[in-house]
């Protein structure tokens, strides 16, 4: 399951975190967000090797802007707490298990 991660947590959770990290930039009211949530949800319960995050961005506003999120749905992949790729949209799970697989 998918860790919804607030900023007072974000260096534990995230920036500090051993291996791959994947993390949903969302908010409640934006439907391709939505649309996106089962696929976040499937990886995270079939990638067990990688920890999924979700940060509401009207709650933590600060990390996105942190990340330069412009647009969401925005999924940005870190490994030992540095960016490695970005995906924007509402992608097939494919995609993202792709780019996981490759810094796995």
């Amino acid at each position: 399951m998918a860790v919804n991660v607030k900023t007072q947590d974000f260096e534990e959770q995230v920036a500090k975190a051993s291996g791959p990290v994947l993390v949903d930039f969302w908010a409640s009211w934006c439907g391709p967000c939505r649309m996106l949530a089962p696929v976040i949800d499937q990886l995270a319960a079939e990638q067990t090797d990688v920890k999924v995050c979700k940060v509401n961005i009207d709650e933590e506003p600060g990390l996105a802007q942190r990340f330069g999120v412009m647009s969401i749905p925005t999924v940005v992949f870190l490994k030992n707490g540095k960016e490695i790729e970005r995906k924007v949209g509402v992608l097939p799970p494919e995609t993202f298990s792709a780019v996981l697989e490759q810094y796995l």
